[in-house]
């Protein structure tokens, strides 16, 4: 009571004091207010609830108690993973078979994929962020708990090591999750716009609603990452989403559909959100045709994608295309960078190798000023004479393997023809080369580390994405011969430039061509759930960050009288002399209407107001008027 007496006689003192103690008490209670309404916010704004365990069955390719199969358990190395319309799923690293052939869908099961998805997408649209956050967390939750099984599937699949799973597969699958759990919202909510000194009555306000059912088509050499990724995305901006995996990483993608599907039925929705297309490239094309698609994401060739796009042009689907690159990766010589040689020949080394360099973002060409030059030639060609190929998941904890294999053997041929034409040409050939008979696995498909110099922009090899484990290595004169070796050729999607001389940092990332540069590093962009695409040859849109979640969107713009004027009575009416028939001073009140809103030079914006309100003072004659006749203005009697 003491207290609430003092309080009540400062307030007494305050309201019979000067105006200054009005403006504090005023300050006081504005600030109380706000503080209040933000408390309640905070209170009452939707929360995400705790991920939900759950528990789907393994493999029995990834139980130590598998036995795999004893006759013909290997596939020769040349063998196509396609035999009479149906897919037989190998480990590339090792020929293994993984299980049974998997029949691929019809177009039949096409239609039942999308209408399913269609139905099941009805409802979840009408959902909240916070439940489609649950989903997402529920998913992380899984995928951190059961990384093991994921990263041996990738490695059974497309015979990559576990380490490259793990900074391929699993590092960036968590990373987008948690972006989009905690940063999704922003990029969908209502954006306010601003308006004009015409409208200045109106508000303005961007949407992005669900499109509905979306597909992405997606390449073999990330077969988790890439199959999740898109549904990631999909599901939070409201979609349902049919995923074409490659035949060539298919078996895997039935695991991780139901790893996604678990998640779903985890948080009681729909399982059936999220169709795996299995299907040959006949049948894809009748996907990517389909009247009940709405957005396409394609990752893949060049090759491909004009098929894809010819095809999405049949009902007009819009597609995102990521076609891979020839990323450079520019490598000054100032004193900084010279003296952390070391550092820098690491990470160009992890970016040309991971994943045996089948990598869309991997380096594929290193562009080393003079002075810095010979010094990372010296320094990389031993660590690539010392790595390490083989099987992961057969090699013995105590002699890991640095690099897996590659895919297949069907571009071996062609890298061993582009490396023997570039060095009849002139460049020098360190080591590699040349496809890899692996004493253990003669089955798998491997090919040798390989170290090229003294390449130039005239070559094929340096034209061409190799998709290979091979380090090129090209030098410039000058910073500007750099960057123009940079932009050499079609593609434009990555980049990397290492210096510390800000001015020549600065011009390489300015002026290089790419969708995403990395400084000091490589790929970090993609680290960061940054908007993730290309130009020139490599690509159109983007997905990933905010642009990524808005591209699956369909974009409203609303224009709606606001609040003030609806209170006011304040809205659009046609001027009586613009309504029909319109008036013969109809032209002087639109020429002021425009000065009234666009006049550059307030003189020009006072006559345009007096103009356009002598315009519509102006009386008209009955009998007399301008009339539009056949484009022309007549006199009418």
């Amino acid at each position: 009571m003491v207290f609430a007496s003092s309080q009540a006689a400062q307030i007494e003192d305050a309201v019979s004091g000067s105006p200054l103690s009005w403006f504090v008490l005023l300050f006081t209670l504005i600030s109380a207010t706000a503080l209040f309404i933000s408390v309640q916010y905070l209170l009452r704004r939707p929360k995400t609830e705790p991920a939900v365990t759950y528990s789907i069955a393994r493999p029995l390719q990834l139980q130590h108690d598998y036995q795999w199969e004893t006759k013909d358990k290997t596939v020769k190395a040349t063998d196509p993973e396609v035999v009479r319309g149906r897919i037989f799923p190998r480990c590339p690293a090792d020929g293994r078979r993984l299980g049974p052939p998997i029949d691929p869908a019809d177009s039949s099961d096409i239609d039942a994929a999308i209408t399913a998805a269609s139905h099941a997408q009805a409802r979840w649209c009408q959902t909240t962020f916070a439940e489609r956050r649950r989903v997402l967390l529920t998913l992380q939750r899984y995928v951190l708990d059961h990384q093991d099984d994921i990263v041996a599937a990738c490695c059974l699949d497309s015979g990559k090591t576990k380490i490259d799973a793990c900074f391929g597969e699993i590092l960036v699958t968590v990373e987008k999750l948690k972006w989009t759990i905690e940063h999704g919202e922003k990029a969908l909510l209502p954006s306010k716009r601003p308006t004009n000194l015409l409208m200045c009555y109106k508000s303005n306000t961007v949407l992005y609603e669900p499109l509905g059912v979306v597909a992405a088509c997606v390449s073999w050499n990330y077969p988790f990452h890439n199959f999740i990724s898109p549904i990631i995305s999909a599901l939070f901006a409201g979609n349902a989403i049919v995923v074409k995996p490659s035949e060539q990483t298919c078996w895997s993608s039935q695991y991780f559909l139901k790893i996604v599907r678990g998640a779903l039925h985890a948080c009681n929705h729909s399982p059936m959100l999220v169709q795996n297309a299995i299907c040959l490239p006949d049948v894809a094309d009748y996907l990517t045709k389909h009247p009940g698609i709405s957005h396409i994401t394609f990752i893949g060739s060049r090759e491909v994608a004009h098929k894809v796009c010819a095809s999405a042009a049949v009902p007009l689907t819009p597609v995102t295309v990521e076609l891979g690159g020839k990323d450079p990766a520019i490598v000054l010589d100032d004193d900084k960078t010279v003296k952390n040689l070391a550092e820098i020949a690491a990470i160009l080394l992890r970016g040309t190798f991971q994943s045996a360099g089948q990598n869309c973002i991997g380096i594929e060409r290193t562009i080393a000023l003079p002075m810095i030059h010979d010094l990372l030639l010296s320094h990389v060609l031993p660590k690539i004479r010392a790595i390490r190929l083989g099987s992961i998941l057969l090699s013995p904890a105590h002699s890991p393997v640095d690099m897996g294999s590659m895919i297949s053997a069907r571009a071996l041929p062609r890298l061993e023809s582009l490396i023997s034409t570039a060095v009849a040409q002139g460049a020098i050939l360190h080591c590699g080369g040349q496809r890899y008979l692996h004493p253990e696995y003669p089955e798998g498909t491997y090919f040798q580390p390989t170290l090229l110099s003294n390449v130039h922009p005239e070559m094929e090899i340096a034209q061409t994405e190799l998709f290979a484990p091979v380090f090129l290595l090209m030098k410039a004169k000058t910073v500007e011969e750099a960057i123009e070796l940079a932009n050499s050729t079609p593609y434009a999607l990555g980049a990397s430039v290492f210096g510390h001389n800000s001015a020549d940092v600065e011009k390489c990332v300015r002026q290089v061509k790419a969708g995403m540069v990395s400084v000091n590093d490589f790929g970090a962009y993609y680290a960061c759930s940054m908007p993730f695409g290309g130009v020139k040859g490599s690509g159109y849109g983007r997905f990933g960050g905010e642009e990524g979640l808005r591209a699956l969107s369909n974009i409203k713009s609303v224009c709606e009288d606001a609040l003030w004027a609806r209170w006011l009575g304040i809205g659009t009416n046609i001027p009586p002399k613009l309504q029909y028939p319109v008036s013969g001073h109809g032209w002087q009140v639109c020429k002021g209407v425009v000065g009234t809103g666009y006049a550059i030079e307030w003189r020009e914006w006072v006559n345009s107001i007096v103009g356009l309100l002598a315009a519509l003072s102006r009386s008209d004659d009955k009998g007399e008027g301008n009339q539009e006749v056949g484009g022309q203005l007549e006199k009418t009697p």
